[in-house]
């Protein structure tokens, strides 16, 4: 796709530099990505994709600052400077998210072994060079792969303009549109039942609160109200179901507004779609899809333990018995 950094009517009548769009642009990007950042990452140092975010609103400031500086350049150096960041920026977002997605899981498994146990200053250190390694790959790989050259379009109503080759992120609109069926085609059939699980939900977890806030006199005295809530008749979703609907409660009206320009046909560069809100929703997508693979691991793991357990302690009586035995004809 193009991006059009100056637009020329009738040759030099009317000239138009899109330099101040770009900047709007990339500090409304900057402002959600903080926000963002400020409100899910809660624990910058033992969390992979905090460290991921921090990175990526540091590299926002970074092309805030760029394109301020522009305004200090002559108008020629302006625009070669302003096409070389948009057309390197795109590649290297675009570049960052497979690296990402892997070391998301990569993270997310060491997390269920012993490296859970580390330190918090292992922990910051293993995530630093992590998120180092993910930019390293992502700036070599942009390496060869980049035409930061100016181009000139003219057009036969005496319309020219001068644009640069800026790269789409086709993992995450892939990631976006596959998330969005998903969603989409597990719920439909208990579409009906949604509502009443949330209510279900909502009210186990002021439940709890409760529980956890007051003494056990004083939640005692809500007997009814607990009885009420145990005797619930709904079924429950499964565990699989009951992931998805986290995720579209929490993440599907981005999904839905990024699918929506899809669909429309507004293309946006990966500077743009490669941001926090796309790295939170993938987190929780791979960190769903860990826990739901945890939980059938483990009820897989649950009745051969039984069964050992069940087979141990049979063995243990019956020697026993034996004993017993024994013991009684010395005796006599």
């Amino acid at each position: 796709m193009l991006a059009v950094i100056e637009g020329n009517f009738l040759g030099s009548v009317y000239n138009t530099t899109n330099t101040n769009k770009y900047l709007f642009i990339m500090l409304l990007k900057l402002v959600l990505d903080t926000a963002v950042l400020c409100l899910c990452s809660r624990r910058l140092h033992t969390s992979f994709i905090s460290m991921c975010g921090l990175s990526i609103v540091l590299g926002d400031s970074v092309m805030v600052i760029w394109v301020s500086s522009l305004y200090f350049l002559p108008p020629e150096t302006c625009l070669v400077a302003l096409c070389f960041l948009l057309t390197n920026a795109s590649v290297i977002f675009d570049a960052l998210t497979l690296p990402i997605v892997c070391l998301c899981l990569l993270d997310c498994y060491l997390e269920g072994t012993n490296f859970a146990k580390q330190s918090t200053v292992s922990k910051f250190l293993r995530h630093t060079a992590l998120t180092l390694l993910v930019w390293v790959i992502a700036v070599l790989s942009s390496f060869g792969s980049v035409k930061s050259g100016t181009l000139e379009l003219k057009f036969e109503d005496g319309l020219s303009a001068t644009g640069c080759e800026v790269r789409e992120s086709t993992l995450a609109n892939f990631f976006i549109l596959g998330s969005f069926s998903i969603i989409t085609f597990t719920t439909l059939p208990f579409w009906s039942m949604i509502p009443r699980w949330v209510r279900e939900s909502v009210r186990e977890f002021a439940s709890q609160n409760a529980k956890n806030q007051n003494s056990d006199s004083q939640f005692s005295t809500k007997g009814p109200d607990t009885r009420g809530f145990e005797e619930t008749v709904y079924p429950r979703p499964p565990l699989w179901l009951s992931t998805i609907l986290c995720l579209s409660l929490t993440w599907m009206p981005y999904i839905t507004i990024t699918v929506v320009f899809l669909l429309l046909g507004v293309g946006l560069p990966a500077y743009a779609t490669v941001n926090l809100q796309w790295l939170e929703c993938t987190n929780s997508l791979v960190m769903g899809v860990m826990f739901w693979a945890n939980s059938v691991h483990t009820r897989a793991v649950q009745p051969h333990a039984h069964s050992a357990t069940h087979d141990g302690e049979s063995d243990q009586r019956s020697t026993g018995s034996d004993l017993s035995t024994a013991e009684m004809k010395t005796v006599i």
